[in-house]
């Protein structure tokens, strides 16, 4: 990421999430936050960009829908732009409320973007510590967003600001009143954009200290991913997108990879679901354009 610059991704993700809010049936994950997050303004301009930019993605839709904008748009935000942010936070969350209903007290959001859990979930306020971590850049430009849509941030919820990428920093985590105790971490949509030296070190910084039964959720690409086309060359658009956007995918892993760099931090996979059990259990008997994404992984990984 560029310094002063916040996260496009983080922005596109929510404007997948709202759309999906607004538009989709059956629905994978309700982000009804989201849309509040992201100006009108925006939203319009994020839209016309992706109705401009058909021809990119798939040449023979840009033929089959010529002059029906919605469908354009839907198609895109369908196969292109919300299948994994939906499905990973549908599978991050459920996690969640179960290790919660377990007495779950404390829980780190890394690379939180535009994330909404708190304002869902206000019945957790006097319960849950909530840290959302992420690039300064990217958190003030969330408290801009909470500001403008007249969102009150909960006694729960503590920004860190931190460029983990470089080291991470339990002392300002616990400045912000972060506790030695059980905690439950999530990692969606950042692995990707970091080395795998990165990533290793992030992990065992991350459960170095953190006690015995903490755990995490996070997706991984696997080792198709500068391979694989995908559908509709999706997964091709996704790596061209991210690099362009000046975020580019730095890493993928095959399973043993993960394995192994998992248990060099003490941590064993408690579930790992492939790009078909995803499928199977988000995108099944839907008649519209949502599928889950090839090469993408999500693991739930507990410290032994």
């Amino acid at each position: 990421m560029k310094p002063n610059e916040s996260s496009l991704t983080s922005l596109i993700s929510a404007f997948g999430r709202a759309y999906h809010s607004q538009y989709d049936t059956p629905k994978i994950f309700d982000d009804y936050v989201a849309q509040e997050l992201i100006s009108k303004k925006e939203i319009s301009e994020i839209s016309e960009n992706m109705i401009n930019g058909i021809q990119f993605f798939n040449e023979g839709i840009a033929q089959t829908l010529q002059g029906k904008s919605e469908e354009v748009l839907k198609w895109i935000t369908q196969v292109q732009l919300s299948p994994t942010p939906l499905a990973r936070a549908a599978y991050c969350e459920k996690v969640l409320l179960n290790e919660i209903m377990l007495g779950l007290k404390q829980y780190v959001i890394l690379g939180a973007g535009l994330d909404t859990f708190c304002f869902r979930h206000p019945e957790l306020e006097k319960t849950l510590k909530i840290f959302e971590i992420d690039h300064p850049s990217t958190q003030e430009f969330k408290k801009k967003r909470l500001d403008n849509a007249n969102l009150i941030t909960p006694g729960n919820l503590h920004f860190v600001s931190m460029d983990f990428t470089k080291k991470f920093s339990f002392q300002k985590l616990i400045d912000e009143g972060f506790e030695n105790k059980k905690t439950f971490f999530s990692l969606l949509g950042v692995s990707y954009y970091l080395t795998k030296e990165e990533n290793s070190r992030l992990i065992s910084s991350l459960f170095a200290k953190a006690p015995i039964g903490s755990s995490i959720v996070f997706d991984y690409a696997d080792e198709n991913l500068f391979e694989e086309k995908g559908i509709s060359n999706r997964v091709e658009n996704m790596v061209k997108m991210a690099s362009a956007s000046g975020e580019p995918m730095k890493s993928c892993f095959t399973y043993n990879e993960i394995e192994n760099m998992l248990e060099k931090s003490g941590l064993l996979i408690y579930e790992h679901l492939s790009p078909v059990q995803i499928n199977d259990r988000f995108f099944s008997n839907r008649t519209d354009y949502l599928t889950a994404f090839e090469t993408i992984h999500y693991i739930h990984a507990l410290k032994k």
